[in-house]
């Protein structure tokens, strides 16, 4: 009997591994896309729950408020959610040929990007490189932003160690700021992250604390680099770990700011 209980426990706890995130009501339905990085496999998990052209992005598998939050917006309301599951880390490790490597899942969409922030040795295979840049491509075929129309995703921050204020004059990412809006009011560490002036000018009505992305911002491999490049409207809700009301409060004004410009399309 207890072979047979210790059987069906590892069963079960192998199924939770692959399964981080369950549907959470039955009526959500989820289908996957699989993506192999050398040794490191990625699963792509579309959630679904009454479609309405509202789709959701994301890249990290830490960062599991903007999940949750993500969740709630669709029970309500209905959309589409995309998240990426290797592992419950924050960035890609994966090996080849022996070698080590480690890349931010936000780093790989361009080849100046790759090529400049993948952790690797000086022998490392161009191969790895090219490796990593069709895991970028099969990402976005999977969302399909040109159905879609726009890149909306979700990021989470630990608390204090990036927010708002990383964007002001004489901080590490001023460069990357065309206009900040900050309301005082809330928590530095909640924010929303555009590519497109009309995007900040209605979240800057809202209230919210809101970044421009600059047009000259440096080529680093991110989705909004990638986005402004290809002409794509992108749009990041960025709130701290935990925040999981104001990540749904910050989730229903971009889809409203999306809405407002008609870039969301009715499925």
């Amino acid at each position: 009997m207890f072979k047979i209980i210790l059987s069906l426990f590892l069963i079960c706890s192998t199924l939770l591994v692959k399964a981080q995130h369950p549907p959470v009501f039955a009526a959500m339905r989820s289908d996957s896309s699989f993506v192999k990085l050398c040794n490191l496999d990625i699963t792509l998990v579309k959630y679904s729950y009454k479609p309405n052209g509202v789709k959701f992005l994301v890249v990290h598998d830490n960062e599991d408020t903007g999940v949750k939050a993500g969740f709630d917006y669709i029970r309500w309301y209905g959309g589409e959610l995309i998240d990426s599951q290797y592992g419950a880390v924050r960035d890609y490790y994966f090996t080849y040929m022996d070698d080590q490597y480690r890349i931010d899942p936000n780093a790989i969409y361009t080849e100046v990007g790759v090529n400049t922030r993948l952790k690797k040795n000086q022998f490392s295979s161009n191969e790895v490189e090219k490796a990593i840049l069709n895991a970028g491509k099969q990402i976005v075929d999977f969302y399909d932003p040109k159905a879609t129309g726009y890149f909306l995703t979700l990021h989470n921050n630990a608390d204090g160690g990036f927010g708002i204020s990383s964007y002001l004059p004489g901080y590490d990412l001023a460069s990357t700021a065309d206009s900040v809006y900050i309301n005082f009011q809330m928590d530095g560490d909640d924010l929303i992250y555009v590519t497109e002036p009309r995007l900040f000018s209605s979240l800057k009505k809202a209230n919210v604390n809101v970044i421009l992305q600059s047009k000259f911002v440096s080529n680093d491999g991110s989705l909004s680099v990638y986005a402004l490049q290809n002409n794509i409207p992108y749009i990041n809700v960025e709130v701290q770990h935990g925040h999981l009301e104001e990540n749904l409060r910050l989730i229903e004004l971009a889809v409203a700011a999306l809405k407002e410009h008609s870039l969301v399309k009715k499925e």
